[in-house]
């Protein structure tokens, strides 16, 4: 019989994002489904890259057949290296591998090969998955694009388990305004300077506003100044969770230019309040629920290919307003829910 059961993830200090969201959500719903669930995260460091090979080993030395005299029933991984751990019921659920290793490897976002230890580095973390991995009783990831880096890299099989994303009961369709909403935090992998300098090439009267925290808000206020946008471009910041429905409900369109996401969960929301979803053709999981010209547009990852789609938008509202109908009918079809989730992985934990 499960009862006690601990989520196993890593955790960047002083960060928080999806991952965080995801990870609490699971939790309280198994609470909410009669468990005792509680979340084990150790701090994540990834320079030097040894680092990561001391992460990985912490997890494998810790003991999580019982903690506080009680027996622990069942562990869900969900993050590198955390899902690593031992125990003789486990079930996956994997948010993404150590992307510096496989999708992110010799691109701008990753530093992992500026290292001259890095490329050994990077095929123990490939060894160190698939050995680890396969000892789980079933292996999820948290969406397609997730669950085709594992068998790509590794050749291992995972089967997509989606979730509804954190405002999913609040969101609304409202009246359109005249700007385009990006919703995140504001960071290079999630490429917002896309939309700022997509907004020089621009022929309508469309404007973005931008919300979400920053390490470094003055790089993207000097952008802003840089390409002379300010009239059009406003930063928000962090905001409250009332202050971002609002934004989605009265937005013509969403932006959403992360490069090769893992789940997006902007997207998910936008769909959610009705709005058409302007992503890239490299987006990865933010794009895996778009079909172009239907209930978003899929453009390439230029400032002037995103400007010509926040045209289109803006020029031909109707037809915005009717891709956001579709794409929120589609989402609700779907009917993504954390009840969902806990069913499948207890199922699978035998």
């Amino acid at each position: 019989m499960i009862r006690n059961i601990l989520i196993c993830t890593t955790q960047v200090p002083f960060t928080t994002g999806g991952a965080e969201s995801h990870v609490e959500g699971l939790r309280r719903a198994l609470i909410e489904a009669g468990y005792k669930a509680e979340v084990v995260a150790l701090p994540f460091k990834w320079y030097p890259p040894a680092e990561i090979m001391r992460g990985a080993m912490a997890w494998r030395m810790l003991d999580l057949s019982s903690a506080n005299g009680q027996p622990v029933d069942l562990v869900i991984g969900m993050k590198f290296p955390a899902y690593v751990v031992a125990h003789e019921r486990k079930v996956l659920w994997i948010l993404h591998q150590h992307r510096s290793a496989y999708n992110l490897w010799g691109t701008q976002f990753d530093d992992l090969s500026t290292y001259p230890e890095g490329a050994r580095i990077r095929e123990w973390i490939k060894h160190c998955d698939e050995r680890f991995i396969p000892k789980a009783r079933r292996v999820f990831a948290n969406s397609r694009t997730v669950a085709e880096r594992l068998k790509h890299y590794n050749n291992i099989d995972s089967e997509p388990l989606y979730h509804p994303p954190p405002l999913a009961n609040c969101l609304r369709p409202g009246a359109a305004g005249d700007y385009v909403f990006y919703p995140s935090r504001l960071e290079p992998q999630k490429r917002q300077e896309l939309l700022i300098e997509a907004m020089r090439f621009v022929r309508t009267p469309v404007k973005a506003i931008l919300a979400g925290s920053s390490a470094d808000m003055k790089r993207y206020e000097a952008l802003i100044k840089q390409y002379k946008v300010g009239d059009r471009v406003t930063l928000r910041g962090f905001v409250s969770d009332a202050e971002m429905i609002d934004l989605y409900a009265h937005a013509l369109g969403v932006s959403y230019l992360p490069f090769d996401e893992d789940y997006g969960y902007v997207t998910l929301e936008a769909m959610l309040a009705g709005k058409p979803v302007v992503v890239t053709s490299d987006s990865g999981g933010a794009m895996e629920l778009i079909e172009h010209g239907v209930d978003g547009l899929v453009t390439e990852p230029s400032p002037q290919a995103i400007a010509e789609s926040l045209d289109h938008l803006y020029s031909d509202s109707g037809k915005a307003q009717k891709m956001g109908q579709r794409g929120r009918e589609k989402l609700l079809a779907m009917n993504l829910s954390w009840q969902n989730v806990v069913e499948r992985i207890i199922s699978a934990a035998g």
